[in-house]
């Protein structure tokens, strides 16, 4: 494609006009070839001299320090709950945008706290920032692809890591956090958010008190119209790096948001494991339509030739023999929805509509029940501080998981998700990449627990 505007550019449309040069420059920045290239044989259990971090835990933090790295929309509703969690101090903030760190730094200041020093030197300012000695903690919300450099910068230099979904990228990736999690000793939490949503806990907490019976088959997903957020106008916020990642990979791109909750009522990881994955995408039209109607069918947006189809879904079997089906599409016209489905040998829970079927408890056979039939089972975690997740980012459920982290650090206890979790939900991306460019090959997951999975624990959110 030529680097020449459409002919019917003129200086009203010039802010619709995404230069080809900067769109080139924004995929070169993402980095993501390398998860198209397969990957490497999974190291072997006697291939590690580390120990395992299942149930790793620390000594208690009391005040957890915390440094922010990427404070644009999500970083920011991060800073907005940790101004409000007793036992926290912010000692730090890292941004490309010195602006956006000025901003960070008032809110802090405007709380009645100290100003946190500023990084803003350019990308690689979070190495300096992970350098200094006063912090704990560095929660990590950027562009996927500087997801685990961040988190390995940070664990390299004795600090706990929080980084935003997915984990990571590509195979080697996940290894990587693994064994440096591993190696230092220190934290690696993927913040799954969608772990905490009240309607998704009521249903781990039926799972778990055995109302559903043994948990055999669950369907989860993303389902998000993100084609005003990819080609947003001026180009802003994730329209400067996702789209890119459209344009290279074809797969189940953004697949923890859906898996973490099923994954959870299914013990992944905790007596049992995610063993296979087969995955199949549709054709790519979205993206192109919708550019075409946006910025014109001459636009290079709507002549770019995006790999990822619209629709991928992908099979995924687990140790024990359960089964998952996973949906991603990004790109079509519908209502939001993570499609979450548990069915278990004596009932069904399901969402987007919510709703429960129990055998012997449900009131008229093959009728659904309304979920309010069941707030009873609303979760513990909900029951005592979901008034204090009222106001917070995704109905609440974003305050929660920054709760549960800083409650862990400050108590000494592990946390509810570890660093194998963060591992074998964000591979699916890289394996559902392989599988679809093999036209449907069954691919295996890698046991990044080394065999740790085996031994059945308790999620310690459920313990509560």
């Amino acid at each position: 494609m030529s680097q020449t505007p459409p002919k019917n550019f003129n200086r009203s449309n010039r802010r619709e006009f995404l230069n080809r040069r900067e769109f080139l420059k924004i995929g070169a920045a993402a980095g993501v070839g390398a998860a198209m290239s397969g990957f490497e044989a999974p190291p072997s259990a006697a291939a590690s001299s580390s120990a395992s971090m299942i149930e790793f835990k620390v000594a208690p933090i009391n005040p957890v320090r915390v440094a922010f790295v990427g404070v644009g929309g999500m970083g920011s509703a991060h800073v907005q709950n940790y101004l409000k969690l007793e036992g926290v101090e912010i000692k730090a903030v890292c941004d490309i945008v010195e602006e956006k760190v000025a901003r960070i730094q008032q809110w802090v200041v405007e709380a009645g706290h100290p100003k946190p020093a500023g990084f803003s030197r350019g990308p690689y300012d979070f190495k300096r920032l992970c350098e200094i000695e006063d912090v704990d903690l560095v929660m990590n919300a950027t562009p996927w692809e500087w997801h685990v450099p961040i988190s390995v910068a940070a664990m390299t230099n004795g600090k706990h890591s929080a980084t935003e979904v997915p984990a990571a990228v590509t195979l080697d990736e996940c290894w990587k956090l693994v064994e440096v999690s591993e190696k230092t000793r220190r934290h690696c939490i993927m913040m799954e958010n969608c772990c905490y949503d009240r309607p998704e806990m009521l249903c781990l907490n039926l799972a778990k008190k055995g109302l559903l019976g043994e948990i055999i088959h669950a369907e989860a997903g993303y389902l998000h119209d993100l084609r005003r957020v990819k080609f947003s106008v001026p180009p802003e916020g994730e329209a400067l790096w996702r789209p890119q990642h459209s344009v290279r990979r074809d797969g189940n791109l953004y697949p923890t948001h859906g898996l973490g909750p099923v994954a959870q009522c299914l013990d992944i990881n905790r007596g049992d494991r995610l063993t296979e994955l087969v995955s199949m995408s549709t054709q790519s039209r979205g993206l192109n339509l919708y550019c075409a109607g946006v910025f014109g069918p001459d636009s290079l947006q709507a002549r770019q030739k995006y790999a990822l189809g619209d629709v991928n879904v992908s099979l995924l079997q687990t140790a024990n023999g359960a089964t998952i089906t996973l949906y991603h599409d990004t790109s079509s016209p519908r209502p939001y929805s993570r499609k979450h489905v548990v069915q278990g040998t004596k009932g069904i829970f399901e969402r987007w509509p919510e709703r429960v079927y129990i055998e012997g408890r449900s009131p008229k056979p093959h009728q659904w029940e309304d979920l309010g039939q069941y707030q009873e089972f609303d979760h513990p975690l909900w029951k005592t501080v979901g008034d204090k997740a009222e106001g917070a980012g995704h109905g609440g459920m974003d305050f929660l998981e920054d709760y549960r982290l800083i409650e862990a650090l400050k108590n000494g206890q592990p946390l509810d998700m570890d660093v194998y979790d963060a591992a074998s939900w964000s591979a699916v991306s890289a394996l559902s990449e392989r599988s679809v460019a093999a036209k449907g090959k069954v691919v295996d997951f890698p046991d990044f627990t080394r065999g740790g999975w085996k031994q059945p624990r308790a999620l310690h959110v459920q313990a509560l």
